[in-house]
């Protein structure tokens, strides 16, 4: 029995753990194989299978059941997951159910989650820019939170190392709180998306109208190819999983070139409780699952160990992850742990009617439309409120469908519809501040299935979010009446929290391991082999979409712990 138990420890040992196969779990995975690491990636949901695991990604709408509309019996058994913009019937599949995901809401929050191998990166809106020293020096020069352990220069070359290799489409537009990237051809601004821009530049110099940064591949190189992916075809049917591999997920990307190595072990339903700690050697020794078809606790064993589980789950499993030494939670000896979460506003939304340029239309369709930067309290502090927000912008014609008339009348009317004015519409992307008393946390006392303490989640909007908001609709307001659109409207949308799936912090980095619980190497202050490089470990949130940040610190994370690992350092 001896020698069967050392070869099973044997069996479930590996030189690396890497905890969920989303966004940043996926790159882990790709980076440690490609090094020569032999390693096992843990993911809470069912395997997914590019090409074969997408059910309806052919098919046509009168195919569903429903058209595509959800069920009211859905709706009103999953109200959180409900209200996301991308929960309808062509890829309920891909998302949590609120039943299969309890936790506790002590201020409204909305947790949208994509448990299957890929995680989210089957359902993300695939936005891409890169961040800017405005942003990584944002903290310092504001004082809203800690300083940010690097900045641009840092981390420009893995933007770069990541981009070749997701492929992302854009233009090179010289901004500077935007740095350009390593770009595919870029999508097309509309014909009244490029009169926008042009009247933007006649009032407002420091105000630009992009065509948005796309994880789309508008022309595949050869390293795509190699992928087994090929070129976007503009369907726009994305949150069903593309069968072209036409923009970037795990499932497509980086999985399979990590499966190619021979190095990768993958292990869907594998719900991971906690991390364990080892007292004698003052490291993780290796990770603490429950496998949720059998029910039975495993543990596994590694050197290294990549927490990528999404950032509030990331929490709490490090939450969980107690020992004599943490008590609290693995190396959350200054209590800062779960602390100074934050979140991307998203209730500003504004339209307008543009009775102008009806000599065209649009033709076809597109990923992403217009990106409007960040351009308040840029070089200086302008407003009354910190930092900014970032806007998109989107222009298309509607038929105007004249329904008057009787008989042969009203049939020419249905016949020959016509197109109306332009519609225009803008959405904010405010950043927040990371605050103490923004939070996550353990339930004292609600458990889940499997005997975890449900995370419990407090956080909100606060003044400066208000005063942000106020001044978006006022600028957008302002800047429409003087591109000469009418019918401007406002809306606040006043939904909570959690619908930007847009989460960060609370195992932020920071140059002082007392205000701070990860290195400039995304590496725990207190336990040295692990790795956090999920949205868990920002600092702050600035404007942009975060994704592309995660997969170029988890790459250069992961350069750097095998560095460490060949050196003895861990």
């Amino acid at each position: 029995m001896a020698n069967l138990s050392i070869d099973s420890i044997k069996d479930r040992t590996f030189d690396a753990i890497v905890i969920g196969s989303g966004i940043s779990g996926g790159w882990a995975a790709k980076e440690l194989t490609g090094k020569g690491l032999k390693t096992l990636v843990l993911e809470r949901g069912r395997d997914v299978r590019h090409l074969l695991d997408y059910p309806t990604t052919n098919m046509f709408p009168w195919e569903f059941e429903h058209r595509l509309q959800m069920p009211l019996a859905i709706t009103q058994a999953n109200p959180v997951v409900s209200r996301c913009y991308a929960f309808n019937e062509d890829s309920k599949h891909f998302f949590a159910k609120d039943t299969e995901h309890p936790y506790t809401q002590k201020k409204p929050f909305d947790w949208i989650r994509g448990n299957q191998v890929g995680g989210k990166s089957l359902l993300w809106a695939r936005h891409t820019q890169r961040w800017s020293d405005f942003d990584f020096e944002g903290p310092a020069r504001d004082g809203f939170a800690v300083d940010w352990p690097i900045r641009y220069k840092d981390i420009a070359p893995w933007y770069s190392y990541v981009e070749k290799f997701a492929g992302i489409s854009g233009n090179r537009d010289g901004l500077p709180q935007l740095p350009d990237g390593e770009f595919l051809p870029a999508f097309e601004l509309s014909v009244m998306e490029q009169y926008f821009k042009e009247q933007l530049k006649k009032t407002y110099p420091d105000r630009h109208v992009i065509a948005a940064r796309m994880a789309h591949l508008s022309a595949p190189q050869q390293i795509h190819f190699d992928q087994g992916r090929g070129k976007c075809q503009n369907r726009i049917l994305c949150q069903r999983g593309c069968p072209f591999g036409g923009y970037f997920s795990s499932n497509s990307s980086t999985l399979p070139w990590a499966q190619k190595t021979g190095k990768l072990t993958l292990r869907p339903f594998s719900l991971v409780q906690s991390v364990m700690y080892d007292e004698a050697t003052r490291k993780a020794s290796g990770v603490r699952i429950v496998d949720s078809n059998t029910g039975q606790t495993i543990e596994y064993f590694a050197r290294i160990i990549f927490v990528n589980a999404s950032a509030l789950s990331t929490n709490h499993i490090l939450l969980n992850s107690k020992s004599s030494s943490y008590p609290d939670g693995l190396g959350n000896v200054n209590g800062l742990m779960g602390k100074y979460v934050a979140f991307h506003n998203y209730r500003g939304k504004i339209s307008a009617e543009a009775d102008m340029l009806h000599q065209f239309t649009t033709d076809g369709r597109k990923p992403g439309s217009g990106y409007i930067p960040r351009f308040r309290n840029l070089v200086k502090q302008d407003t009354d409120f910190l930092r900014g927000y970032a806007a998109g912008f989107a222009a298309s014609r509607r038929p105007d469908q004249q329904t008057s008339g009787l008989g042969s009348s009203l049939k020419n009317q249905l016949l020959n519809t016509r197109l109306g004015n332009w519609e225009v519409n803008s959405h904010m992307m405010g950043e927040t501040i990371p605050k103490e008393s923004s939070r996550v946390s353990l339930d004292a006392e609600k458990k889940d299935a499997w005997g975890m303490p449900l995370l419990e989640i407090s956080m909100g909007y606060d003044d400066n979010d208000e005063k942000m908001l106020a001044d978006f609709f006022t600028q957008f307001t302002e800047m429409y009446k003087l591109a000469g659109f009418t019918n401007i409207k406002t809306r606040d949308t006043k939904q909570a929290p959690g619908l930007d799936i847009h989460e960060m912090g609370g195992i932020r980095m920071g140059l002082d391991p007392k205000t701070s619980l990860l290195n400039q190497w995304n590496q725990m202050h207190e336990v040295k082999n692990v790795f956090i490089t999920d949205g868990a470990c920002m600092t702050s949130t600035s404007t942009q979409n975060p994704s592309l940040t995660y997969m170029a610190l988890t790459a250069r994370a992961a350069n750097y712990a095998v560095e460490q690992l060949k050196k003895g350092a861990l």
